[in-house]
């Protein structure tokens, strides 16, 4: 049987940059043994599988492996997915106006916005199913962070920012780090936290590369099967709960880029949306671009 697929670069305007993604368009009668070989085969950080949706008033049912597991819900596979879906179904009416696209995944349904401007790229937006939660489970101590990392005691936190637990459908281990020189010495040295599917972890610092981010990220996820990711939209989306937590903005909306994957050669945007009332947070989403850099069909 021969199944399409497409591979894109995400969180970014421009092919050879952002996060690169595999969308497997004809995933119905594949098991999940099968899946998990195609990812390991597609090799990148994330591979998505298109289904028919359990809902017929759905877009689609997406399932997400990594090279090494499968994953409920992931940013740049659902970003790229639901651009992609938008331009291979509407094409004309995507181009007069954005379309509503729903990715059944494993932590429920996601609504997104997908859009294509006249000469910019594909995009799309997703609005969390549900808001970040902290983790009951206590971090580990920063001196066991900073070995793991191979950094020293002194690179971990800055102002409030303290090393965290945070969720919005996959776990992280968040780690402030002092300064852009800081976090580009960082390697993953010994993260045995990250191990058995334990959290992946997300390394922050309040300096930036380009004007007009507001944090510089890099993702370490070994356990995995990603050494180093490009761009993390499931991060981004739980990084809603460690700004509330530490940078406790006002009330109203916070539109705010996280840049990652500088270091790879690979930078990418990630825009987060954060509404806050009462100190509260109500809602979270996130967007970005995403480039078609190929397409093809699996003879499987």
């Amino acid at each position: 049987m021969s199944r399409r697929f497409f591979t894109l670069d995400v969180f970014t305007e421009a092919a050879l940059a952002g996060n690169p993604l595999a969308v497997v368009l004809d995933g119905e009668g594949l098991d999940d043994g099968r899946m998990q070989a195609i990812a390991r085969e597609f090799n990148l950080s994330e591979t998505v599988f298109v289904l028919e949706p359990r809902n017929p008033v759905n877009t689609a049912r997406v399932r997400i492996f990594t090279p090494a597991r499968e994953l409920p819900f992931a940013g740049h596979p659902t970003v790229g997915t639901a651009a992609l879906l938008a331009q291979l179904r509407a094409p004309d009416l995507l181009a007069a106006q954005d379309l509503r696209i729903v990715l059944e995944e494993g932590i429920g349904d996601l609504v997104c916005v997908a859009r294509r401007r006249r000469g910019q790229a594909l995009a799309a937006t997703f609005d969390l199913p549900r808001r970040p939660e902290r983790l009951e489970a206590a971090p580990p101590p920063a001196p066991e962070i900073a070995r793991g990392l191979g950094l020293a005691a002194e690179d971990i936190g800055f102002s409030r920012h303290a090393p965290s637990l945070f969720t919005a459908g996959a776990p992280y281990l968040f780690v402030p780090v002092r300064s852009l020189a800081a976090i580009g010495r960082a390697r993953p040295v010994d993260m045995r936290w990250n191990a058995d599917g334990g959290p992946a972890t997300f390394l922050y610092t309040s300096e930036v590369v380009e004007a007009g981010s507001a944090y510089h990220a890099r993702m370490f996820a070994g356990g995995w099967g990603v050494t180093e990711d490009p761009a993390t939209g499931s991060a981004a989306a739980a990084f809603a709960g460690v700004t509330v937590a530490f940078d406790r903005p006002g009330d109203g909306e916070r539109v705010m880029t996280i840049e990652q994957g500088f270091e790879m050669g690979r930078p990418s945007r990630i825009a987060l949306r954060l509404e806050i009332e009462g100190g509260a947070l109500l809602s979270v989403s996130i967007g970005g671009a995403a480039v078609v850099v190929s397409s093809g069909a699996l003879t499987l």
